[in-house]
């Protein structure tokens, strides 16, 4: 059966992983707050979007547009593009996300009003943006994908504006599904190189977290404990670096580096040196402890709460043997005949002791000295008549 020892030491792995990747998504949120790498992310979706890579036309216009352009300080600054986006790309001053809405009305308003935003474009007297509008004057835009896309859009709407802008909004979202899968990707490799710097940094080896919780009973069983803690409450997904190494150096586990150290009594077939345990095994051990923080601790939360519920059902049988029956049986079972019925058994009555004469008077036999003797041997002689019998007593009388 799947093993109460096996069970612990996977919860008590998972929840090493678990705070190692809440450690690295705090890096990694420090990283994004310094690189603002999702902005130039971001601007480099909106170039291929737009058609206008070099930044040199409409996504000029676009970014210094109102609606857009209040997203952000500063002024909108063209930077180059490089071939494919760097995993520390850095988004300067640029919003890392623009309203779906807010794209859709500001295409549609530079294709009825211009690109530039001046006395004329904001003149009150200006029409009103309409469908028609905005077909008659789309070649303000001057691209034709955009504006076949703006056209496909109105077109659709068959004359409702709110159909159009919700079209354009859907193109915009379209295209930034794979912004997000480029910044997915780019957030995996910055986690893998960040774990894997705190696993070396801090020590953290999967195999020999492993190989104590196997031999430790009484660490094992205190840090499922822990874990257990731990799965309950969601808001330990949002601590601090600081908090999550002062939980990590808290579980007494052989983490970290120096005399404080726990250490982990070799066995007799590990306790050679060589290139293997000195060597490979402790990269082994890292790199595993890296990869596991790249799945994200949602992920690992997740899957804490699922095996505390398999563990919940197998616990209670491990607790406590098979409880013998209550029932009161006689050692040998009576085995039914095909056919028959077997009613249960009703106590027998105690019956009490049948007195016995023995030759000596006392009752302790149920034989004599004349017990063989039955007197069919005795020869009868005489025989009484009925009228000379005495006359019998009792009866009823009439």
């Amino acid at each position: 059966m799947f093993g109460s020892v096996t069970l612990e030491i996977a919860i008590g792995i998972i929840l090493i992983f678990l705070l190692v990747s809440i450690m690295c998504s705090t890096i990694r949120e420090v990283l994004e707050s310094l690189l603002k790498t999702r902005s130039a992310y971001l601007e480099r979706g909106i170039r291929e979007l737009l058609q206008d890579k070099n930044a040199s036309g409409l996504v000029q216009s676009f970014y210094k547009h109102p609606l857009i352009s209040s997203l952000f300080s500063e002024n909108y600054t063209v930077r180059p593009l490089s071939k494919k986006p760097g995993i520390l790309a850095k988004g300067h001053n640029l919003p890392s996300y623009i309203p779906s809405k807010n794209f859709a009305l500001a295409l549609m308003d530079i294709a009825t009003r211009g690109r530039e935003t001046d006395e004329v474009s904001s003149d009150p007297e200006s029409p009103v943006m309409s469908l028609s509008l905005v077909r008659q004057n789309v070649l303000n835009i001057e691209s034709p994908f955009v504006q076949r896309a703006l056209l496909i859009a109105i077109d659709s709407a068959q004359g409702s504006m709110d159909v159009a802008v919700k079209n354009l909004e859907n193109w915009f979202n379209s295209g930034m599904d794979r912004v997000s899968g480029w910044y997915r990707r780019s957030t995996q490799w910055i986690i893998f190189w960040v774990a894997l710097t705190v696993s070396v940094g801090l020590n953290i080896n999967t195999i020999t977290i492993a190989n104590y919780l196997y031999h430790n009973d009484v660490a094992r069983k205190a840090l499922v404990a822990r874990a257990e803690a731990i799965a309950k409450d969601s808001a330990n997904l949002d601590k601090n670096f600081s908090q999550i190494n002062a939980e990590i150096k808290s579980l007494n586990l052989p983490i970290g580096w120096g005399d404080n150290r726990v250490t982990v009594q070799p066995d007799a077939k590990e306790s050679t040196k060589g290139p293997w345990n000195d060597i490979f095994l402790p990269v082994l051990g890292w790199l595993i402890t890296a990869l596991a923080a790249t799945m994200g601790a949602p992920f690992w939360f997740d899957l804490l709460n699922k095996i505390m519920v398999i563990r919940s059902t197998v616990k209670p049988h491990e607790k406590s043997q098979e409880e013998s029956s209550e029932d009161r049986q006689s050692p040998q079972a009576v085995s039914p005949q095909p056919g028959q019925i077997l009613q249960p058994q009703q106590p027998l009555p105690q019956q009490a002791p049948i007195p016995t004469v023995a030759a000596s008077g006392d009752i302790s036999s149920a034989r004599d000295a004349e017990s063989n003797i039955d007197g069919c041997d005795v020869e009868i002689n005489t025989i009484t008549p009925d009228e000379d019998l005495p006359p019998a007593k009792g009866g009823v009388e009439i």
